[in-house]
């Protein structure tokens, strides 16, 4: 049993002056008669005043008492059985960045969808409560089934700064959660895209507001010794200012004594981004900022210090002269490349037939080739690798997947293991003279570089997935802003964009191994004018909802009150 309006209950206290009146009396006037006989029923004795005495009407009391007591739980909406039972309310609140967009009155559009649940719970007098966050990665905030208030409170706590995205799988998600033929309401800043087919259960309500926006929409930092070069495009969405001021102060770092505060004004022209660089010497993170608009937060980014890790680049013996000269020719000529480093993996080239990351040479009957070079397009080794005008010649053809094929012959492969065969001869080639040569031998040492145990990227914007790297036979946990979670999987893993931006460390048996940096960043999420204020019903009414509409109330106080009063009428005429 339960009452969805206890102050219904208020009405019992009628019982009070209802029972007072049938025991208190009346004073009586006299009255002189000449004889006794002609009354009826003569009470010889007197009435003197007000006073309590037994009462000769007990049935007609019960029965109003009876009336008065439906009466009260019909007006405190007593329920029983189906109607007792739980009023479960689904909602789903956008956690895009756009939904913390300020309006002329400085609230956020955020703040409005926490009003709006709070009214919605109120008015449906929901018992339970189910709370989530659309994104990429959709999360419950409250529930399943949590209490509305709990709900409410995790609402004021949750911060929208999510990429774009699709709300579609949360809501199709939120339907499951709310059972067939329940609603499901969600709370987001813009109409529906064109296109965009809903559940029919859904009821779609934007609170938004079209608004002109400046925003950073990128952000990247390069650390090449002490120098650290930042890279930023500035981006105007709308009929906004011509030019920006952007703030950028550099904390103090290695061997500095001091940061360095710096204002720059960017000119901005029409819908394109504009592209600005920077330099700072033994500089530690750098804060930038844009002036505060419509969205603050996609004009501010926080880039630590993250210089390149060196990749230890070793010759392994019975390497040819010729070979050695042209590795160790591109080893000078790239500082950020460390030879014979004793710390971290290291880039073994050697001969032909031994176990190197990477082989270079050549045997058996020698053809040279001029063209045309087939090369599988979209490897990584290749990137911007020309092969126009190179003469290649090339041996046997090595084992594994072919990569850069010339006829039937096989110039590079990579086998099942992830290693590189490079089958040439550099005494009849004058592919080590071209520029293909250091562009070869710098991707190779990128990708061993993205081999080694940490993030592939140390800065990332939102909506990018991390790209880690780990070791076979250990523990990994991702640490984030909201927590830690174990990291499945040997070398290379893909994990999920994440939920908001931040410091994510990655770190083996609890001892950290790489630090990545996500951004607020999103041009999607930044472009405000075509935001706006909708309510748009569900296609369809929810089984609760038809129950509303016939009679929210129980019938069967209302039956007892009518019986209960047809028989008080019935019992005191018949007295008198």
């Amino acid at each position: 049993m339960s009452f969805g309006f206890p102050w219904g209950l208020l009405a019992l206290g009628a019982l009070v002056p209802l029972v007072a009146a049938y025991f208190l009396r009346r004073r009586q006037k006299p009255v002189v008669v000449s004889a006794l006989f002609l009354w009826r029923s003569p009470r010889p004795r007197a009435e003197a005043g007000p006073r309590w005495e037994r009462f000769t009407r007990e049935v007609s009391l019960l029965l109003e008492v009876l009336a008065l007591i439906a009466a009260a739980l019909y007006l405190a909406d007593i329920r029983l059985g189906e109607k007792a039972q739980v009023r479960h309310l689904v909602l789903v609140v956008d956690g895009s960045l756009s939904m913390s967009a300020r309006g002329p009155e400085g609230v956020t559009v955020l703040e409005l969808a926490r009003r709006e649940v709070a009214r919605r719970v109120e008015q449906a007098s929901a018992t339970h409560v189910t709370l989530l966050a659309s994104g990429a990665s959709p999360r419950v905030l409250a529930g399943p089934e949590a209490e509305p208030s709990r709900a409410l409170a995790s609402l004021e706590t949750f911060e929208a700064r999510g990429a774009d995205h699709d709300p579609l799988p949360t809501l199709l998600w939120a339907q499951e959660l709310a059972g067939p033929g329940a609603q499901v309401a969600f709370f987001t800043d813009a109409a529906p895209t064109e296109g965009l087919v809903l559940p029919a259960l859904v009821r779609w309500t934007a609170l938004g507001a079209p608004h002109d926006n400046v925003a950073l929409i990128s952000a990247q930092r390069k650390d090449d010794g002490g120098t650290a070069t930042v890279t930023l495009r500035v981006a105007r969405f709308g009929a906004g200012p011509e030019s920006v001021a952007v703030r950028m102060r550099a904390l103090p770092g290695t061997d500095a004594k001091q940061g360095t505060e710096r204002v720059e004004q960017v000119a901005l022209t029409g819908e394109e981004a504009t592209t600005v660089r920077f330099t700072f010497q033994n500089a530690g993170d750098v804060e930038v900022s844009l002036p505060d608009d419509a969205l603050p937060d996609d004009g501010r980014a926080l880039l630590r210090a993250s210089p390149a890790r060196p990749v230890a680049v070793n010759l392994a013996q019975g390497l040819g002269a010729l070979e050695r000269d042209a590795v160790e020719r591109f080893l000078k000529a790239s500082p950020e490349m460390v030879r014979g480093a004793e710390t971290g993996e290291s880039l073994l080239i050697g001969p032909r037939g031994t176990d190197a990351k990477v082989t270079l040479g050549s045997t058996g009957k020698l053809r040279t080739f001029v063209g045309p070079f087939f090369t599988e397009k979209g490897h990584p080794l290749l990137d911007d690798v020309q092969l126009a005008g190179v003469r290649w010649s090339a041996g046997e053809n090595p084992p594994g997947r072919p990569i850069v094929t010339a006829g039937d012959a096989v110039l590079v492969s990579e086998d099942d293991e992830g290693r590189i065969h490079l089958n040439v001869d550099l005494a009849r080639s004058n592919v080590q003279r071209v520029s293909a040569w250091p562009v070869l031998m710098s991707n190779l040492v990128r990708e061993a570089r993205r081999s080694r145990e940490g993030f592939a990227r140390r800065q990332l914007t939102l909506g990018e997935p991390l790209q880690v790297v780990t070791l076979p036979g250990e523990r990994y946990s991702l640490v984030g802003p909201e927590g830690g979670k174990p990291v499945f999987g040997a070398g290379a893993v893909s994990l999920p964009p994440p939920v908001v931006p931040g410091r994510y460390v990655l770190e083996r048996d609890g001892d950290t191994v790489d630090t990545a940096e996500v951004l607020a960043l999103d041009a999607r999420e930044s472009e405000l004018r075509g935001r706006g204020s909708v309510d748009l019903a569900a296609r369809e009414v929810g089984a609760e909802d038809e129950r509303t509409k016939t009679s929210d109330r129980a019938l069967w106080p209302l039956v007892i009150l009518l019986l209960a009063l047809m028989g008080d009428f019935y019992v005191t005429r018949r007295v008198s």
